[in-house]
């Protein structure tokens, strides 16, 4: 997600027109197996019972009532052995038929809690299909931001549809384990009145038009947490552009906004400088979908952007594409961990600016050590945050002038090259800091644990340098 503060660069023209429909694929499911946890910082959502390995979901919209008639396939294997097990589903969503293995199932829906009372054992297949509707609606936020106050499925007054669920809300639109510690892959079908378009992440794989209701559906080939999946439906238009390196950028943008695709098009300069740094584009598809927001997320292979100056901003749009490697490919197994994403992240960023002459990074550094100790005593240090204040300031800056002071000692060449080495030994995982310091640890041959708790953990902003062990 972008920092909640202000922070252009010329884009390659974008090609107007359809989108191109690729080939479904088989899901291999392996790349999905993880290691659900009880969240420590929001252990209310998400459970460690349930490994999801694919949600396939049929989505219909009707914006005239505002309501969703869907059903959820749920491919999962049991984490652990249990009794009963428990998914995520707001409670504006009524479930009206369930079953486990093809056989009706016993259920309890309280809340935001689907509780399936049958019994599971550990490392066996599931499927679980949930068929439910009603009127979505988003969930509060636990945040002091003020660019957003609610999470998951949104309507605007036109009655189209957009979703931004970090930490959580996915579960206000489908039933999840919503914990990042459990990837999944996505099948995702959307029929809404043509010619409004549904738009979620991966590939397009299917676009038909019938008695006045549009139907695509997109496929996501690598797993992704419930906090990076994008849902957006409504009037639409389609154009697109290639990296240097080859890798294809969707970009949908309200229709009749050609300035938004303007904005958008440098996504295409940003992979190609990300790329220099931090290795080949990590999946299969890339895209930009604009919506009604006032924030940015790095929805994964589907960048969400909102509708103001600063999260269009050339800037922006290079950090959320950033985080399709540092949180999207690598992300974090527990909430707690989140710096994990945005540390790295904007330290990308300031060097994207420095390069493209919208701010020196060492007039950025100075900026963000002159504040470091103002947001540790706000808002925690990055690593032991305000879970009331999720998403301020501290994640972002305090771990990026951590980030920095290692790159400075290494080199860049060096630390980029570290950089990269994390993201492909934990390739489509979900990472603890414990892993990541263990892996600077060894790669740069030096006792880094007491420069890192201090960086994430401490109350007090460490002094410039890596210390000698």
């Amino acid at each position: 997600m972008a920092a909640p503060v202000d922070a252009g660069a010329t884009a390659a023209a974008a090609r107007t027109g359809e989108p191109t429909v690729s080939d479904r694929t088989d899901p291999d499911l392996a790349l999905a197996e993880s290691t659900p946890v009880e969240d420590s910082v929001y252990p209310a959502v998400g459970g460690p019972d349930v490994d999801a390995l694919l949600y396939d979901l049929d989505l219909a919209w009707d914006p005239s009532a505002r309501r969703l008639t869907a059903t959820a396939t749920i491919t999962f294997r049991a984490a652990r052995d249990a009794s009963t097990f428990t998914l995520d589903l707001a409670g504006p969503l009524k479930v009206s038929d369930l079953t486990l293995d093809g056989t009706a199932a016993a259920y309890a829906h309280r809340g935001k809690d689907l509780v399936v009372r049958e019994p599971i054992v550990t490392d066996d297949r599931h499927e679980l299909v949930v068929t439910y509707s009603g009127k979505p609606r988003p969930v509060p936020a636990p945040t002091t931001r003020g660019d957003f106050s609610t999470l998951g499925f949104t309507v605007t007054d036109r009655g189209e549809v957009w979703t931004m669920q970090e930490p959580y809300g996915a579960y206000s639109w489908y039933p999840v384990n919503d914990q990042p510690a459990d990837k999944a892959l996505y099948d995702i079908s959307v029929t809404a009145p043509d010619p409004w378009t549904g738009i979620a992440n991966g590939r397009l794989v299917a676009d038909a038009s019938e008695d006045g209701q549009r139907t695509t559906e997109f496929q996501l080939d690598e797993p992704a947490s419930s906090y990076l999946v994008t849902l957006a439906i409504g009037d639409y238009e389609h154009a697109s552009n290639t990296s240097k390196s080859g890798v294809v950028l969707d970009y949908w943008y309200p229709r009749g906004q050609p300035m938004v695709l303007s904005d958008m098009a440098v996504g295409n300069d940003a992979i190609d400088w990300i790329e220099a740094r931090l290795g080949p584009y990590p999946f299969s598809s890339a895209g930009i979908l604009a919506t009604d927001s006032m924030s940015a997320m790095e929805t994964q292979t589907m960048v969400t952007i909102g509708n103001n100056d600063y999260v269009r901003s050339p800037a922006v749009i290079a950090h959320e594409l950033v985080h399709q490697w540092y949180g999207d490919q690598v992300s974090p197994a527990d909430w707690r961990d989140v710096w994990l994403n945005e540390g790295m992240t904007m330290l990308m960023q300031a060097l994207w600016e420095d390069d493209h002459d919208e701010g020196p990074i060492t007039r950025t550094i100075r900026e963000w050590r002159a504040i470091d100790q103002d947001l540790r005593d706000q808002y925690g240090p990055p690593g032991a945050y305000d879970k009331a204040q999720f998403g301020g300031s501290n994640i972002y800056y305090s771990p990026g002038l951590m980030w920095n002071e290692l790159r400075l000692e290494l080199g860049d060449d060096e630390f980029f090259r570290i950089a990269r080495s994390w993201l492909a030994s934990r390739d489509n995982t979900s990472a603890t800091r414990e892993d990541i310091y263990a892996h600077w640890e060894k790669e740069t041959g030096r006792e880094l644990s007491a420069f890192f708790d201090a960086w994430i953990t401490g109350e007090t902003t460490p002094a410039p340098g890596v210390p000698a062990a």
